[in-house]
């Protein structure tokens, strides 16, 4: 189940329309343009905007995400779980400090991960270690980008990470990667028909 609360906004139009409807991960964006060293930084530079005005909030900050016809989607995350109070509180903080740093959107949507949790710091894989994931490397190895499998994490200061699928021939490997080269990670979980992790 994914919480959810939106909140609607007008900015001022900022940055060129093509970049503002893409964003990195999503397969509705331009596929040219959502790992471009331009939309990257800006998503960073919002991402980093969030997290300065949440702090003090009892909530972790998990993505930043740029969607078509202009929604910002925020995600959310408490070790309790998000209740739909938090989602209307950071809905709330997120509006004045996007109007207050001139940040464009149209929507404002703030969620809670649900079972896709994207995984954006190397305490998430630290912490999912042994669950099933999604990878897309920048890199291809074994000419792909994409790997669904186990996510597997080595003990060590970095973590050495692996992560445990199929090869093109149906046999099972491990391929280690760096964090450094991934451009998108989530949480795949196998659901049964009722919608529980299996």
């Amino acid at each position: 189940m994914r919480l959810l609360a939106a909140a609607c906004h007008r900015g001022a139009d900022g940055f060129p329309r093509r970049f503002l409807n893409a964003f990195r991960g999503h397969p509705e964006s331009d596929e040219g343009l959502q790992d471009s060293p331009f939309l990257l930084e800006f998503m960073a530079d919002i991402f980093a905007v969030a997290q300065q005005a949440l702090l003090g909030f009892d909530v972790e900050l998990v993505d930043v995400e740029r969607a078509p016809l202009g929604l910002l989607r925020v995600v959310i995350d408490r070790p309790e779980g998000v209740r739909i109070e938090d989602c209307e509180q950071v809905s709330h903080q997120l509006s004045h400090a996007f109007e207050v740093e001139n940040i464009d959107y149209k929507r404002l949507e703030v969620s809670s991960p649900g079972v896709d949790r994207p995984l954006r710091h190397l305490a998430d894989y630290v912490r999912f270690a042994g669950e099933r994931i999604e990878l897309r490397l920048a890199e291809p190895i074994q000419s792909r980008k994409v790997f669904t499998g186990i996510l597997r994490v080595s003990e060590g200061v970095p973590p050495a990470l692996s992560i445990e699928c199929e090869d093109q021939a149906g046999q099972l490997q491990t391929l280690p990667f760096s964090f450094d080269d991934v451009v998108r990670a989530r949480l795949d979980p196998v659901l049964d028909f009722k919608g529980k992790k299996r």
